[in-house]
């Protein structure tokens, strides 16, 4: 009923063409400037000869804006009530352009690659203070999940059903990913969303890029933009589950035509979904830029301050009819013998970030850019543990007349603190028919891991704050990288992109089990990947693309390693990518083919080590494939849809499942340690075989839009080993957006913003846990589940000066 609805109002409108030439002031045509339609999200480029033509536009009025490298930025209102074809110049900048930073790790519009671009106002309509996950929910592939059930705090992510630790995340072109354990915790860059300009994620490996390898895609998120004229903005939020948001930015605008500073400052406060789930978040952005007509000097420094109440272990299942929001972390049994819990197991981390980029253009096809950085990460976790061995945090067991006490009541915190910091670069130089870029980084990350008594019941001879494991990891990175697109015919391009990746990485000291975890590793990787482009007319193109990428073992699969294995391998991605877009003036569908075949894939299998924790081991063949589609419709000037569907297959193939045996303690002469379920193919947990989104946007007046997001994820198995008793059901989510700007005599314009999320109360569940074994013949297992929120709202106030 509402296609046939939407359908017949589209039927309705009239239709013109509009066509045009972007030249410079010398008359030389611009191909491949980028002309946008800002108020549809939707846009083309120029061919070769400069022109661009859109054949079957509905009436009414269009805000266009049309930009090229180096070029200043046209921006204008088009009212189409007839056929127009019109003429465009642009004009060279007086300033540095701030998109070259990025141009060497991001992909272009003839690149092939598939991506997802999003911009500033895509993401200050749904800037709620949720997380980044959050945020780029409604991209394809994409499935986010939060430990407290509301997109705030501890936030993770999958696309194409890989976890965020295989994801390559950069920010103006420096690494984002932890070192050592490959993850990006957006937990410690809190309302970080509020500095972003735009953002690309390309699916699969991509393009080369920093830091850690590309195993299933890479974000690349740009916060350098220029403010020419001075502005002010005050935002807050308040919504469910006590949720508050406070954020005010500043900054002068290009002073004397060189200077500008920017500034902000947030804060964000969640009770959480889930009992005790609290995020308390505080952050800061600060920019200052010297800008010439040739290079640019900008300082960027940033930090993120984070506590929040540990809800890692989930819910266990047989709670979850009785309570929903249970969390067991800090829970002990006081003197009274009652139940109760710790009011500060929580986890605080402190994480400062010092970004000093310079760009210098030698001639107008030819550019530098270079980064310092660094970033200085500090903090802990704080857990009451009850009757722990004294032994473990070593302390002498405590004689006392007749008795002696080997165990006690503590509280302890596991700390990390880490430096981060070197040097990326890249050089572009272009001309009409080829591009050619050289870029690349050293990067050092030193960690210290320890731990700490704060707080004993029987302390015995131990000092204050009793020191009891203590080790470090220095990893050092580097890479340099070469990308060659030459357009051979004017139709058919071709790209070429060769990286040489290099790893020094070592662990000295001993864990928090007392075991020797001292290693070192090397190892050099080549990364290179090839491919076409063929532009089929105006608004059509077809491509392929095939890569290799190669990713180390973080530091768990290192140091939990069970004695007398093997060391665990590097894993290899063979990633083969096909597509075509085509576009018309009210619709577009982008189709994109993957297979992703992986040797050596690392994943859990059931199997433990010596101390009874989890080990990933190494497979040897593994696969995902997939076809992604991408689809937008612009039926009037008040109504447009865009929506995404991925169907895929990811499988594991000639695995062990292995699970424990408990009774082996009891008779090890007669009782296997693990009975192992052999399988020739099993399913790729987390990946699930279905996602989709929607999002339905209708502009009742100009001011005033109403957008319905829908999103739906498929049944996700929990382990690998496919069984449909350990898997989450599906679920669908609808969310409304209702948006409304005004402009005011005091103020440039204010933005209300109301948020419904969950509208229909689903009852879901997002990730999970679980750990099988066997005790008296009897298959049990400890699990945790990770509800999510159920309808719940935020509502928002901005203002801007």
């Amino acid at each position: 009923m509402l296609a046939c609805i939407i359908f017949s109002i589209h039927a309705e409108a009239q239709f013109f063409s509009f066509s045009g030439n972007v030249k410079s002031p010398e008359g030389v045509p611009l191909p491949g400037a980028n002309v946008y339609f800002k108020n549809l999200n939707f846009g083309s480029v120029t061919n070769p000869e400069g022109t661009f033509t859109f054949e079957k536009l509905p009436s009414g009025k269009y805000f266009l804006r049309i930009s090229y490298l180096g070029y200043e930025t046209y921006k204008g209102e088009i009212n189409l009530t007839s056929d127009i074809n019109e003429n465009f110049v642009l004009h060279p900048v007086i300033i540095a352009g701030e998109e070259a930073v990025i141009r060497a790790v991001r992909v272009g519009k003839t690149d092939p690659f598939a991506v997802t671009d999003i911009t500033k106002d895509d993401i200050s309509v749904i800037n709620s203070g949720k997380d980044m996950p959050y945020l780029l929910s409604m991209t394809t592939s994409f499935v986010p999940t939060s430990d407290a059930g509301t997109g705030i705090g501890y936030t993770g992510f999958r696309i194409r059903g890989t976890d965020a630790f295989r994801i390559n995340i950069t920010m103006n072109g420096v690494p984002l990913n932890d070192a050592e354990s490959h993850g990006v915790w957006w937990v410690n860059m809190p309302d970080f969303a509020s500095s972003v300009n735009n953002m690309q994620i390309q699916r699969g490996v991509g393009t080369s890029t920093n830091g850690a390898a590309a195993f299933g895609a890479s974000l690349n998120i740009q916060t350098l933009s220029l403010n020419n004229k001075p502005y002010a903005e005050v935002s807050t939020s308040l919504g469910s589950y006590n949720t508050k948001k406070h954020s005010v930015s500043a900054g002068t605008g290009l002073l004397n035509n060189r200077l500008t500073l920017d500034l902000r400052l947030s804060s964000i406060y969640s009770d959480g979904y889930i009992d005790r789930a609290f995020a308390d978040l505080k952050s800061y952005y600060l920019s200052a830029g010297w800008h010439t007509n040739k290079s640019r000097l900008k300082l960027i420094t940033f930090s993120g301050t984070e506590k929040t109440y540990q809800a890692w272990d989930g819910v266990p299942e047989y709670t979850l009819d009785v309570s929903r929001t249970y969390n067991g972390m800090g829970k002990y049994t006081n003197e009274m013998g009652e139940d109760t819990f710790y009011n500060n197991e929580t986890d605080n981390y402190q994480q400062q970030h010092y970004h000093l980029h310079y760009f210098r253009e030698f001639k107008p096809d030819f550019y530098v850019n270079t980064t310092l950085h660094y970033t200085k990460g500090a903090g802990f976790y704080e857990q009451y543990k009850e009757e722990e061995k004294l032994s473990d945090y070593l302390i002498p067991d405590i004689t006392v007349g007749s008795e002696i006490i080997n165990s006690t009541d503590l509280i302890r915190r596991k700390w990390l603190d880490n430096d981060f910091y070197g040097l990326v670069f890249s050089a572009v130089y272009k001309n009409n028919k080829m591009e050619n870029i050289i870029g690349g980084g050293y990067n050092i990350y030193d960690g210290d891991h320890f731990g700490d008594i704060i707080w004993a019941r029987y302390a015995g001879i131990s000092e204050i704050n009793q020191h009891w494991y203590d080790n470090n990891g220095i990893k050092k990175d580097f890479n340099i990288f070469g990308k060659v697109k030459y357009n051979l015919t004017g139709t058919f391009n071709t790209y070429a992109d060769l990286q040489l990746r290099g790893i020094d990485y070592r662990i000295d000291g001993l864990d928090d089990d007392l075991i020797d975890i001292s290693q070192t590793h090397n190892y050099i990787f080549f990364n290179p990947k090839i491919g076409c482009n063929y532009n089929i007319g105006d608004n059509k193109r077809a491509y392929f693309s095939f890569s290799i990428a190669h990713r180390e073992p973080d530091r768990s699969n290192f140091k939990d390693a069970k004695k007398g294995d093997p060391v665990p391998l590097h894993e290899i991605l063979y990633d083969y990518e096909t597509g075509c877009n085509i576009k018309y003036n009210d619709w577009a569908l982008d189709m994109n083919f993957y297979y992703m075949d992986y040797d050596n894939q690392l994943v859990l299998t059931g199997e433990i080590n010596d101390v009874g924790d989890p080990v990933m081991k190494n497979v040897k063949s593994s696969y995902r494939i997939g076809l992604e589609l991408v689809s937008s419709v612009i039926f009037s000037e008040k109504m447009r849809w865009n929506a995404n569907i991925t169907l895929s297959r990811n499988k594991i193939r000639n695995v062990n499942i292995l699970v424990d045996n408990w009774d082996y303690w009891n008779d090890p002469d007669n009782e296997p340690f693990q009975y192992t379920y052999p399988k020739k193919i099993t399913n790729i947990s987390f990946s699930p075989g279905l996602t989709a989104g929607s999002s339905l946007e209708y502009k009742l007046f100009r001011e005033f839009t109403f957008t319905l997001h829908s999103k739906y994820v498929g049944k996700q198995y929990i382990d690998n080993s496919g069984s449909e008793e350990r898997k989450l059901d599906p679920y669908f989510l609808n969310d409304i957006i209702i948006h409304y700007s005004l402009k005011g005599r005091y103020v440039k314009h204010l933005d209300v913003s109301l948020n419904l999320i969950n509208v229909f109360n689903v009852k879901y569940i997002s990730n999970a846990w679980v750990y099988r074994y066997f005790e008296n013949k009897e298959e049990k297992r400890f699990d945790g589940f990770f509800p999510q929120a159920g309808l719940h709202f935020i509502t928002g106030l901005t203002f801007n000066f």
